[in-house]
């Protein structure tokens, strides 16, 4: 019989102020707050850490970079811990018919119970040649593993929609995922996602047993229910009429919105002006640079990085991926995007009013 995760971390020597410290950052990530510590603490104190079998095909390995850096909680000792990782090609030890014998054991022994994490999408032209581990396809290992698991969760942009390798002309047929097997996907795009909200993901599959509530593209609504745009801190900005227009001048100094720069935001879904990267310390926007809306399908085909769209759903705060949609520069939203320029036109107008005003009174 297997150990549970607070078993796992007594071998350790973490004591149990520890484990529930790490309990209540497993809950926080999850999106169960207070009221969920309790559970996190009874299903890691009990239950037996299911088996992962973490598979990887056409990728950069970003999403496991980006996983074995989580912040809440700490990763070095304890998070590969919190899962019964029995094959993963970039971190296991052994290799070759040993590696195989792993991967077979764990189907064989754990039918119906364990998860399956994918990073990376699947080749499918030329009969998949394109990515083969052990003499095998991609596609084949993907549907020899998937058939018994309990859960499957895609990974980052390659494994949700195929990012760059779909990219056009696409010449390795890079295809998604869920595109491939007959069973639910839960879809966590990002290239890379966010560590935590990887976390969130598992911590949800291991404390109560299920997905956690998903948008209509099988992303969590957790994490991929708001736009970047919504709660990015230079909104105010947008609202405003205030833009950089080139990557060195005032308003760049000023923090002014980037859209004109090409971000993405407005019709990115995505956790990162929340939750951030480092530990809470910065994402892309607050950095510096425009968001490039890496967790959407074909990014990589939606226009240059550094070209404002055409179009967009320009709607409020309350709006979410279910309700617009993450379609980027289509025709029949030219419509929103014309008034929220004659919008951004009289604000200006406004703001301009009001300096000559003031200057006005000042002289």
């Amino acid at each position: 019989m297997g150990h549970s995760i607070w078993q796992s971390m007594q071998q350790k020597g973490y004591s149990r102020r520890d484990f529930l410290q790490f309990c209540a950052a497993a809950a926080t990530v999850a999106g169960l707050g207070q009221t969920g510590v309790a559970q996190v603490v009874s299903a890691f104190d009990k239950k037996e850490k299911p088996a992962v079998v973490w598979l990887h095909f056409q990728e950069c390995t970003c999403c496991s970079e980006s996983f074995i850096r989580a912040s809440h909680p700490i990763v070095l000792d304890v998070l590969l811990d919190v899962l019964d990782l029995n094959y993963t090609e970039t971190l296991m030890a052994p290799s070759g018919f040993q590696a195989e014998k792993s991967l077979s054991d764990t189907i064989e022994k754990n039918k119906g119970k364990y998860i399956v994490l994918v990073e990376g999408a699947v080749p499918t032209h030329d009969e998949g040649v394109y990515c083969m581990i052990g003499g095998k396809t991609a596609e084949s290992i993907l549907q020899t593993v998937t058939r018994d698991a309990a859960a499957v969760v895609a990974w980052g942009s390659c494994a949700c929609n195929g990012c760059i390798q779909a990219a056009k002309p696409n010449p390795t047929g890079a295809t998604p995922i869920y595109k491939l097997i007959d069973k639910p996907v839960i879809n966590v795009p990002g290239c890379p996602p966010i560590a935590d909200v990887m976390m969130g993901v598992v911590t949800h599959l291991l404390v109560l047993g299920t997905p956690p509530a998903l948008d209509s593209q099988n992303r969590p609504q957790e994490f991929y229910g708001r736009r970047v745009h919504d709660t990015c801190y230079r909104r105010p900005n947008y609202d405003a009429g205030l833009f950089v227009e080139s990557w060195d001048d005032e308003g760049a100094r000023k923090g002014y919105c980037l859209y004109k720069m090409g971000c993405k935001g407005p019709v990115t879904y995505n956790a990162c002006s929340v939750t951030k990267w480092n530990d809470g310390v910065s994402y892309p926007i607050q950095s510096g640079h425009n968001c490039i809306g890496c967790p959407e399908a074909g990014f990589w085909d939606n226009g240059p990085f550094y070209q404002h769209l055409a179009s967009f759903p320009g709607f409020g705060v309350e709006s979410t991926a279910d309700t617009v949609g993450a379609v980027v520069g289509v025709a029949t939203l030219a419509g929103v995007a014309a008034h929220a320029v004659v919008t951004n036109i009289r604000k200006r107008k406004v703001i301009a009013e009001v300096h000559a005003e003031d200057e006005k009174k000042e002289s």
